[in-house]
């Protein structure tokens, strides 16, 4: 892979032919993205993260995708599970970020949780929700992609998603 010049602009050429991994995050941590925590449950382990690659696949039926990396402590659970619920933020709820971002804790200690359609465990303090059945799962590098069947959408009320930008700037 290389990076190309774009018309009308100068760009540098020094990593042409060898993009690495610092290159592509150095650019895409100022792409600017929603912000979702994913959860799930597999034989009684809740498993949940912050991720900011989810996207609709497609209208019908209805999919949507997002990533998770092999290193991700519950990776395992990712891999086994059937279904998922993806919760969209706003600003009123970015105290969730802390919370599903920190590693080895548990993540759902003290928080009020239902269940979603699709047997996941649901956030009730979300701007929306996405209740999502495994559709696909495919090999994505250092990461896998999911795509889930939406099943059922809870949305309260109309929001301003959560962004996300800069986050892993070099």
């Amino acid at each position: 892979m290389s990076v190309d010049s774009i018309p009308g602009q100068a760009l540098p050429t020094e990593n042409q032919g060898t993009v690495t991994a610092h290159d592509l995050r150095s650019v895409m941590g100022h792409w600017t993205t929603g912000v979702c925590v994913v959860t799930t449950e597999v034989s009684g382990r809740q498993a949940g993260l912050v991720m900011n690659s989810f996207a609709s696949v497609s209208l019908d039926p209805a999919l949507v995708s997002w990533c998770v990396d092999r290193s991700s402590t519950n990776f395992g659970t990712w891999l086994e599970t059937d279904n998922f619920s993806v919760h969209i933020l706003d600003q009123a709820r970015s105290h969730h970020v802390p919370r599903f971002t920190r590693r080895g804790a548990d993540k759902f200690e003290g928080l009020k949780t239902t269940t979603g359609t699709t047997g996941a465990p649901a956030l009730t303090d979300v701007a929306a929700r996405l209740d999502c059945r495994i559709w696909a799962r495919y090999d994505g590098g250092d990461h896998i992609i999911l795509v889930g069947e939406v099943d059922h959408i809870a949305r309260p009320q109309a929001f301003e998603p959560l962004l996300s930008q800069d986050l892993r700037r070099p």
